[in-house]
């Protein structure tokens, strides 16, 4: 069971909402129809300057950005035509089910766009599930349009989904029961919390997971949550998202790290959409089993083998994001790249978020090698270092150190956002929006 941490707080009093009840807002839409309603079977012919009137109700996608329509695209609900989803106008997450029966030109200066100025909608508590390959995550923040999420309450469970595989690549019984079990009683704190609204997602483990779309439809018959399932480019966009909100447009052109259990994701820019993203499989955990899980402390030839696979792996990425311009700020995130900064002198998480945390490359060279002569309950012991993680951190040191080289990044300034705060992001745009 997930036990309630005592940093769980209820900060604000607004009743609980469903998160399946419709965000829509009146749009008056008299257009003419000089050429009648044409019949269609899908969005994919959809172009500029046209109205899609869906036959009902559709509800919202358990995630946002599960797809994508063409800039001028507004689907709305008849026959009352109500925006169902305003966000489409520049891009936004496609509204799933149902079939297009009409469209219809738009008149000029008809405004689809987001909802018009004026006093900002009233605070909405939003909650995520983050099931990672690790640990799953409840994040729950309070929030409104145009202003900065404030966390309300946070639960950690460390599930190591990605070590409960079997050699099939399957997730075993034990580790679908214990995925089920966390995911109602997170559910039963959201609603405890008072979330009006719940996304779910998981990430590596059960996207490479053979059986993982069958686990998710039990876990969801069993729990009532949908669990929706980010690509390995997915992840690095809603973290770059994260970055760029965290430090602004001064930053200039981001490029992003993150260092999970399973994969490495990579992004890099000058907007909130990165121009590049990779995943590579070089997730702590991942390699930990792969190439380090015989000695502990690890092996030097172990470690040398480690290296070259690292190097190989992230190299190519280098020439596609240095062809689009060199970085003005190289940011990291995740618990992997906080604990090394932690090792290297950075100030304790206990100062807060806002407190400026950076991990140099000579300082993580000298992290590395302590790390590789130390056990596991040795690096447990070190500041920032749980017992859960101290296991993977060498791989994770080794993944950092040759990224920060490979990319000639002489200092990484750590974000106390990433994935999770991305999701809500773009969740909270999406739902504000329409």
């Amino acid at each position: 069971m997930v036990a309630r941490p005592e940093e769980l707080t209820e900060a604000s009093d607004a009743p609980a909402q469903s998160a399946s009840t419709p965000l829509a807002a009146s749009l008056d839409l008299a257009a003419p129809d000089p050429d009648g309603p044409v019949e269609v079977d899908g969005v994919d012919g959809l172009g500029q300057g046209v109205v899609a009137v869906l036959p009902a109700v559709l509800s919202e996608p358990a995630l946002p950005n599960t797809g994508t329509m063409p800039a001028g695209v507004v689907v709305v609900e008849a026959p009352s035509a109500q925006v169902v989803s305003s966000q489409a106008v520049t891009g936004g997450p496609v509204v799933a089910g149902g079939v297009v029966a009409e469209l219809r030109p738009v008149l000029p200066g008809v405004d689809v766009g987001p909802l018009p100025a004026g006093p900002h909608p009233g605070p909405m508590r939003l909650g995520v599930i983050d099931i990672g390959s690790n640990t799953a995550h409840l994040l729950v923040v309070d929030a409104h349009r145009g202003g900065q999420p404030q966390p309300a309450a946070s639960v950690r469970v460390p599930l190591r989904l990605i070590e409960l595989l079997e050699a099939d690549g399957s997730l075993g019984a034990e580790g679908e029961y214990a995925l089920t079990a966390c995911v109602r009683e997170m559910r039963e704190q959201a609603e405890t919390l008072g979330v009006q609204d719940l996304a779910a997602f998981a990430t590596s483990a059960l996207r490479d997971a053979s059986n993982g779309d069958q686990v998710l439809d039990r876990v969801r018959a069993a729990t009532g949550v949908g669990i929706g399932v980010l690509s390995g480019e997915e992840e690095a966009r809603l973290t770059f998202l994260a970055v760029r909100r965290w430090f602004g447009w001064s930053a200039g052109r981001l490029l992003a790290l993150d260092i999970g259990g399973g994969s490495l994701e990579i992004g890099a820019g000058m907007h909130e959409d990165p121009e590049v993203v990779v995943s590579l499989p070089l997730g702590a955990s991942r390699l930990t089993r792969g190439w380090l899980a015989d000695a502990d402390p690890p092996r030097r030839s172990d470690l040398a083998e480690l290296r070259r696979y690292v190097r190989a792996q992230i190299a190519p990425v280098v020439g596609t994001i240095y062809h689009l311009g060199e970085h003005t700020r190289a940011v990291a995130t995740s618990k992997t790249f906080r604990s090394l900064a932690r090792i290297a002198g950075a100030e304790p998480y206990s100062r807060g978020p806002y407190t400026r945390r950076v991990l140099r490359r000579d300082d993580l060279a000298d992290v590395v090698t302590r790390l590789t002569r130390m056990s596991a309950e040795e690096r447990a012991a070190l500041p920032g270092v749980s017992a859960s993680r101290a296991g993977q951190l060498v791989a994770g040191a080794v993944v950092a150190a040759e990224a920060l080289d490979l990319f000639s990044i002489e200092e990484a300034e750590i974000c106390p956002w990433a994935l999770r705060e991305g999701v809500i992001l773009r969740r909270l745009d999406w739902l504000t929006s329409a």
